[in-house]
């Protein structure tokens, strides 16, 4: 298995397409959006191969015209996932069997199709099902996947080359074996790569998946399906189910060969989906790898030695790109009384150039939220700040559900370090902002680090290296990836692992060896060339 290695292609970060008015590629990505946003497409589920119907479907609407049908997809009934569990673990052991040099062109070659045919096919439907303008997805569809494809195989052939030292007359060396069962991957609406990333990884290193993607991700998983099968992915390695996610869940869990989750989605219900596997535990044949990334309430804090143009622009792009439903996204910020008037003046102004509306039109900066009950739980927190003693809201405020969910960009302020938006993950283009005294630079670090429960994304900014070093030792545990001088969202594969802790996940870095190694179990062997004959050792004469 880990025997016999070649120079895989080097992987590099694919280059993304700047979609300029009236440019070839914004045409032509253009009419594949109006082409399919016309259709529409009827999603099955995907079991060893096979296309399953059940008749019983949930419809696609596009959150930006949520009256408008696009296709709808099938759900499982508990049947189909013991069907998916068992075509699963018969297709493992041909699967884990397969040379790993064979299972790294599959997915280097679903990294060709998707820079090109597959592209505007990916990008298109994550404009229509998720509302993500141009660059959005083409950041998210199409460059973050293929970089998750490219650099996986080099993580993974960089792993599989890590062997033990031998000595005289032995040989050590190990074997990276897949899992001894089968992985489920449950996977957000908000990132078309990760989606893809989190049931692609562990079947590159050798494991069947079960993966359940989200409602609101269902078109660009169709997409996903698609490019796997053409790249030559055999039936059964990644079966796909949607429906109930309670009795999906329960019946998978319950499987003796239940081996290990890769999850991404909210902090209560990968709690509860913990709970329930150590529940569980006497059941499984092995102890579950047990990944995840969780929420977030991602911060910036500028020192008064910040540039306040740099903050603004931090806080514009780091809370509003993808109506702030980004895992990092910026949605407090913590700025000092000396350079408030300035960054809030910027702040103001860059706001008020953003357009909102359909992802149709490019010019467009802001889309709609995912659905009716994102839209509903931010607009109540909208409609709590305007009624509070001690909040102001400077920017935005406004909403309109009438043909989407959209949700103005909405800067809160607020005299309280602890108010609830300052503190509560809302998902949504609302950042709050707390105004601290120069002097007390110190204890707002204090804040940031204590305020919530989450560890995931930071930013701090200053020009004053002093205060870097200071800042970055005091918020060392605050956030899994953290930035200096830059917004806390954007991390690329191959550059920015990412991964939050606390109450933010393990922080098994998406997008590095780390997180492959989650999804191998080890075999030491050691070989002796000529075995001993006697049993006595010197020290006995």
């Amino acid at each position: 298995m880990t025997r016999g290695f070649f120079k895989v292609p080097t992987a590099i970060n694919e280059p993304v397409k700047g979609y300029a008015p009236s440019s070839p590629e914004r045409e032509e990505l253009l009419a594949t959006y109006k082409k399919m946003y016309a259709s529409i497409i009827d999603i099955p589920m995907h079991i060893n191969g096979k296309e399953i119907k059940t008749g019983k479907t949930k419809n696609i609407t596009p959150p930006h015209d949520h009256q408008h049908i696009v296709g709808h997809f099938h759900t499982a009934e508990k049947n189909h996932v013991d069907e998916a569990i068992a075509t699963a673990l018969a297709a493992r052991e041909a699967w884990s069997s397969v040379s790993w040099m064979e299972r790294a062109s599959i997915f280097l070659k679903a990294a060709e199709l998707l820079a090109g045919p597959y592209r505007n096919r990916m990008n298109a439907a994550t404009m229509i099902a998720q509302s993500k303008n141009v660059h959005q997805a083409e950041i998210d569809a199409a460059c973050e996947m293929i970089d998750f494809f490219r650099f996986n195989v080099q993580y993974m052939t960089d792993i599989f080359k890590d062997q033990p030292a031998s000595a005289s007359g032995i040989w050590n060396r190990v074997e990276y074996r897949p899992l001894e069962g089968f992985v489920y991957a449950i996977t957000p609406f908000n990132f078309t790569s990760i989606a893809a990333n989190l049931c692609a990884a562990p079947a590159l290193m050798g494991n069947v998946v079960i993966w359940k993607p989200s409602d609101h991700q269902a078109y660009s998983a169709q997409v996903i399906v698609d490019l796997f099968k053409e790249a030559g992915l055999p039936d059964g390695v990644i079966n796909v189910i949607y429906g109930d996610p309670v009795m999906i869940t329960d019946t998978i869990l319950a499987s003796p060969d239940f081996a290990g989750l890769h999850f991404t989605g909210s902090t209560t219900i990968f709690k509860n989906l913990w709970k329930q596997i150590g529940t569980n535990i006497h059941t499984y044949k092995t102890y579950p790898r047990i990944v995840g990334e969780t929420g977030g309430k991602d911060f910036i804090w500028a020192h008064n030695s910040a540039n306040p143009l740099q903050v603004a622009t931090a806080i514009t792009r780091g809370a509003f790109e993808y109506q702030g439903q980004k895992c990092s996204a910026a949605s407090r910020a913590y700025i000092p009384t000396s350079i408030w008037d300035k960054v809030k003046k910027q702040l103001i102004s860059q706001t008020n150039e953003l357009k909102m509306g359909s992802p149709e039109d490019p010019s467009n900066f802001v889309n709609a939220v995912i659905h009716e009950g994102s839209f509903d739980k931010i607009a109540s927190y909208i409609d709590a700040a305007k009624k509070d003693a001690d909040t102001e809201i400077i920017i935005g405020g406004n909403y309109d559900k009438s043909k989407g969910y959209f949700i103005e960009p909405t800067v809160i302020v607020t005299k309280s370090p602890t108010y609830k938006t300052m503190t509560t993950e809302l998902f949504g283009p609302v950042i709050t902002i707390y105004i601290y005294e120069d002097a007390a630079w110190e204890y707002s670090l204090k804040l940031v680090d204590e305020s919530t429960e989450y560890a995931l994304t930071g930013a701090i900014f200053s020009k004053d290296r002093y205060i870097i070093e200071k800042a970055s030792k005091a918020l060392e545990n605050a956030a899994g990836n953290f930035y200096i001088n830059d917004k806390p969202t954007g991390a690329v594969v191959g550059q920015q692992p990412f991964g939050g802790a606390r109450a933010s996940g393990t922080n098994d870095k998406a997008g590095s060896s780390q997180n492959l190694l989650r999804w191998t179990s080890v075999r030491m062997i050691k070989e002796t060339f000529v075995s001993p004959e006697d049993f006595k050792y010197p020290f006995l004469g």
